[in-house]
């Protein structure tokens, strides 16, 4: 069985507007998952340890790290991220920006974990819904018609409302699945953050993790996935 994490961070700013990145990294050692996907990570260079992040949360957690930034300038960078228990075989960088918007992108990577194959990946979607349409046919493309191994699509969706036709079109690819609510923080209503699993029959478990410290650690619950390889 392995564990899956889909989180976005928020910069590792709580809703007590403390920067606090150990404070995440601690959430995800008890946690203990195999793979996580994190959105909004943020890395300042040349500032205190903390400030860059995913470095940060990978020697914290003991994980490989995969960046993925989409929006660079002279102090650092910010975007998503992928941190790893297994050995990393191919990754790619997919760029998901549209037109004048916020840039956007994915990570896609092939890891084996415990002797079988998992390609994984992680996204932060747009706010519009024609970002997403476009998006969602980009990822879908990815995917190819078959694949030949367990996929897992995790991230940020963006999506507010089910029946929106990008929601749609993932269901259709990957199978219903439950939307559980992860956003804002203080009250859930939203189903923000999606860990989708194909084929649909190796997810064994979706929860979204709800504890004094996630309640706290940013704007987004952690979403938590179990699935099986073989």
């Amino acid at each position: 069985m392995v564990t899956l994490l889909s989180y976005n961070v928020h910069s590792c700013v709580g809703l007590d507007k403390r920067p606090d990145a150990d404070r995440i990294a601690g959430i995800i050692r008890k946690l203990n998952p195999d793979v996580v996907g994190l959105q909004e990570i943020t890395n300042r260079f040349g500032g205190p340890e903390e400030a860059t992040q995913l470095d940060f949360l990978a020697a914290a957690t003991g994980m490989k790290d995969v960046p993925g930034p989409t929006l660079l300038h002279a102090q650092g960078d910010y975007g998503n991220a992928l941190l790893t228990r297994g050995e990393m075989r191919s990754v790619r960088r997919v760029d998901l920006n549209f037109r004048s918007r916020e840039p956007r992108g994915a990570i896609d990577v092939e890891m084996d974990l415990d002797g079988s194959s998992l390609r994984v990946i992680v996204t932060h979607l747009g706010l519009r819904s024609s970002e997403r349409r476009f998006q969602v046919r980009r990822l879908i493309e990815m995917f190819g018609a078959s694949p030949t191994r367990p996929l897992v699509l995790m991230g940020d969706m963006n999506e507010w409302f089910p029946w929106g036709r990008p929601a749609r079109w993932l269901h259709r690819y990957f199978g219903r699945l439950p939307l559980l609510r992860t956003y804002p923080t203080f009250f859930p209503v939203f189903a923000l953050d999606q860990i989708l699993v194909y084929p649909r029959e190796a997810l064994r478990g979706l929860e979204v993790i709800v504890t004094p410290e996630t309640k706290v650690a940013s704007d987004h619950l952690p979403l938590l996935a179990r699935i099986a390889l073989g």
